[in-house]
């Protein structure tokens, strides 16, 4: 009887575990990208595939759980230092670049002179909130 079982469960374990490592991989390079709702995604379909390769534990096969869960702690950690090198590196961020490429406009009007500044104006927009500078 657990020769019957060993030759159903330890198949779907071994496919367990590669659906886990795939998930890994793939939350991988979601933590890269930062796409947090991604990441969520695929550690989810994780547990599924983590889950599967427990089923080879019935018959004493502890590889396929021991491969899915440190293809995931793998992933993680060099999907989180590969970010940290891109972040330091300034690699992807187009605050800077955004900036620059903004059209300005030329403003010919001379600014009024004011003799005292007033704590609260109210603008056109916002006449009954006080704006504060």
């Amino acid at each position: 009887m657990a020769n019957d079982l060993a030759e159903v469960m330890v198949p779907i374990g071994y496919v367990g575990a590669a659906i886990a490592g795939a998930c890994a991989i793939v939350a991988a390079v979601a933590v890269i990208r930062g796409s947090g709702g991604l990441v969520g995604g695929a550690v989810g379909v994780w547990i599924v595939g983590a889950l599967m390769s427990f089923t080879a534990s019935f018959a004493q096969q502890w590889l396929p759980l021991i491969l899915a869960c440190a293809s995931l702690v793998g992933m993680l950690v060099i999907g989180g230092v590969v970010r940290a090198i891109m972040s330091a590196a300034g690699v992807g961020r187009t605050d800077d670049l955004a900036v620059g490429t903004l059209p300005r406009v030329a403003s010919t009007a001379k600014p009024a002179a004011v003799s005292k500044p007033s704590l609260a104006t109210k603008s056109a927009a916002t006449a009954s909130i006080p704006v504060v500078p």
